[in-house]
């Protein structure tokens, strides 16, 4: 396999750890994903570090079995690789679907991330996430806040 495939597949690692990260309320875990990175919430505010994880502890629901009952399905995910190979450009699809006592299973939010990467010490690492949310459902079993 050559080096840009395995690139690839390292980015795309990431962005499943962040969605097992989120479904099972791992929160530190999240913190240490966006260590020296940010996450955008509006077009010019962002956090890092542990003020993410502080903000999805805060506006997510965490069920009696201590996750969110939820799970992402991250698709259609387009790497574009810088050609010094330390940085890219990465695009894709998001589907959340939820299943709790009062909801049957079913979709509660699509949308798309645009995020960067880059390589640090031959590791891949976020470098910037935007969270563009397209089509939302109920969501009051998976959020305390009211989109």
């Amino acid at each position: 396999m050559d080096c840009q495939c395995c690139d690839v597949r390292d980015i795309e690692r990431l962005l499943f750890r962040y969605a097992r990260c989120v479904d099972t309320a791992d929160f530190d875990g999240l913190a240490d994903l966006f260590r020296d990175a940010r996450v955008f919430i509006g077009p010019d505010e962002s956090l890092t570090g542990d003020a993410v994880a502080k903000l999805w502890r805060r506006v997510n629901r965490v069920h009696a079995d201590g996750t969110l009952r939820t799970r992402h399905v991250i698709t259609n995910i387009d790497v574009d690789l810088t050609a010094d190979g330390d940085h890219a450009d990465v695009a894709a699809y998001f589907l959340v679907v939820q299943a709790t006592e009062n909801l049957p299973l079913q979709p509660i939010v699509a949308g798309s991330y645009a995020d960067t990467f880059k390589k640090v010490d031959g590791s891949w690492a976020f470098e910037t996430m935007r969270i563009q949310l397209d089509l939302v459902g109920d969501v009051s079993e998976h959020l305390r806040i009211e989109l």
